[in-house]
């Protein structure tokens, strides 16, 4: 029998074993290259002769380098498109797009516009599909962000993260990863820029630990770890808007100083100083963003070996 296609579209969608191996493999790899030329391929390419499509429909730093250089140095190849290069940006369905796509290359990573549009090309594909972004979540980069708080602060079961600012797609991740890591998750938002009704209901079901504070204090006091993300986003209408909503949520040292003594602050970047983040606490001594930024390549890595560890079973 021919195992399922492992698609990697939402944490929500793995169950905690795959979560946890996922992010140890990670933890793995990374420490097995220590020392080595960043360009080399790992002693083990398991992906040697497969090709990754990297389609991007948004612009992108971090995701585009780090799975473009996970699959090498995982002995793989790339191609990289945009929507400009796939008729899919001139009216082509998923569906077809899918299944042409599933005929010359061996998976398919994707940062799109819209969370329908990339669970419809996985329902098609006959190769995995993986989540690089989305308008609903972000799951990739919470992979990263376990690993890089496990690196600094431990076992992140049990422990406490606080989430400032709007209830976006990165937070909606966070929810899913607090239901497969089991920590607690305190999101602070604003009332107008909430987390969506249908992942509260989500998370209610599931029993996830999470509580939802208007006032950011709340959410912060007590947390070993303290998030924020950028206000506004590509596609976002109203800056202006939203930058006046969210202008109390900023994290600053006032606010970090009611997390423990001894928490750390992520941001998954671009961060924009003096708006979400002061630069007091980014280039601070308790920000771990740009080992964040670098735990990409070996999530991604993680995530690349799960999918393709399918073809094993």
């Amino acid at each position: 029998m021919t195992a399922p296609i492992r698609h990697f579209i939402d944490i929500a969608d793995i169950d905690q074993e795959q979560a946890r191996a996922i992010v140890d493999h990670s933890a793995q790899m990374k420490q097995a290259r220590k020392g080595r030329t960043k360009g080399a391929c790992d002693d083990q390419t398991p992906l040697e002769g497969r090709i990754l499509a990297l389609i991007f429909e948004k612009p992108s730093t971090r995701t585009r380098v780090s799975f473009d250089v996970a699959m090498r140095q995982l002995g793989g190849e790339t191609i990289v498109l945009s929507a400009q290069d796939l008729q899919l940006g001139r009216g082509e369905s998923e569906i077809d797009t899918a299944r042409v796509l599933s005929r010359y290359v061996d998976a398919i990573m994707i940062r799109g516009n819209h969370h329908e549009q990339v669970k419809k090309l996985a329902e098609a594909a006959s190769i995995p599909v993986i989540n690089g972004l989305t308008d609903f979540s972000h799951p990739c980069q919470i992979m990263a962000d376990v690993l890089t708080f496990e690196e600094h602060k431990g076992p992140i079961s049990g422990k406490t993260l606080a989430w400032v600012g709007d209830g976006n797609n990165v937070a909606v991740s966070w929810v899913h990863a607090a239901s497969k890591f089991g920590f607690e998750l305190k999101l602070g938002c604003p009332p107008e820029l909430g987390l969506r009704e249908d992942v509260i209901s989500w998370a209610q079901r599931e029993n996830v630990s999470f509580s939802v504070h208007q006032d950011p204090i709340e959410a912060v006091k007590g947390a070993d770890c303290v998030m924020s993300d950028t206000w506004v986003s590509m596609g976002d209408e109203n800056p202006e808007a939203r930058r006046t909503i969210l202008g109390p949520y900023q994290v600053n040292e006032e606010l970090m100083a009611v997390a423990r003594s001894e928490a750390i602050f992520m941001h998954c970047l671009p961060a924009y100083r003096g708006a979400e983040v002061t630069a007091a606490v980014i280039d601070g001594p308790r920000s771990v963003v740009f080992d964040e930024a670098e735990n990409r390549l070996h999530a991604q890595k993680g995530i690349l070996a799960w999918c393709f560890a399918r073809d094993a079973a």
